[in-house]
């Protein structure tokens, strides 16, 4: 398991410390060793490596990561550049050309926006192949709950996009006033004609930042 290598580390340090973490450590060195597990144990905290806590202006969460060979690449919704855009992503490119106009792109590689500041952050950092859900439960909640107290206490602006009713149940915590949720049903092809497409969550957050004296996010994959 990589460590985290920017200002994350240090904000995190007090869970590394705590006794859950140490069986969530051990549990996970363990799957990795008996299982095929994703993502790649180098990339568990791409979300955090690529977007520094003082350079958070708005947060993804997701579920966790995609289970099949070669799809996760450590970050919420995105795949590797060379893997057919899941459905899911499929409907978000959907939302983001009637919203913003963007280009439906060609991938579904979403480091583009973790490099602009959004913290694309699963609520389980890892999963077992084939299996759906199967590190549930181990430790990672805790840890994830953490990052997002972590966020909440932060004196700037940030904008959190949650899509569907366990994205909205993390961020449930965040009352910082300075703080902007935007709520809609997930985009998955079950929920998203429900109230996703037209939520118009990725103008809102650019609104949102350019009101607050911040740079807009370049959407467009």
């Amino acid at each position: 398991m990589a460590a985290i290598s920017n200002d994350w580390r240090e904000a995190l340090s007090e869970e590394f410390k705590k006794p859950y973490y140490k069986t969530l450590y051990e549990k996970v060195v363990e799957e990795y060793k008996t299982h095929p597990i994703f993502p790649p144990s180098d990339d568990i905290f791409n979300a955090f490596n690529y977007t520094p806590l003082s350079d958070v202006k708005c947060v993804i969460i997701g579920q966790d990561p995609y289970h099949n060979v070669g799809q996760a690449p450590g970050l919420c919704f995105s795949v590797k550049p060379d893997v057919a855009i899941p459905p899911s992503l499929v409907n978000i490119y959907k939302e983001l050309h009637d919203d913003l106009g963007c280009d439906i792109p060609n991938n579904g590689y979403l480091k583009k926006w973790a490099d602009q500041g959004v913290l694309m952050l699963n609520t389980v950092l890892t999963v077992r192949a084939h299996q759906a859900n199967s590190h549930q439960g181990i430790g990672w909640e805790k840890f994830t709950d953490a990052a997002i107290r972590i966020l909440n206490e932060q004196d700037r602006p940030i904008v959190y996009l949650l899509w569907g009713a366990p994205a909205q149940k993390k961020a449930a915590k965040v009352d910082n006033p300075k703080h902007l949720l935007l709520k809609a049903p997930h985009p998955s092809p079950l929920s998203a004609y429900r109230g996703f497409f037209g939520c118009k969550h990725f103008s809102q957050a650019n609104e949102f930042l350019i009101k607050n004296g911040i740079e807009p996010i370049d959407w467009q994959i």
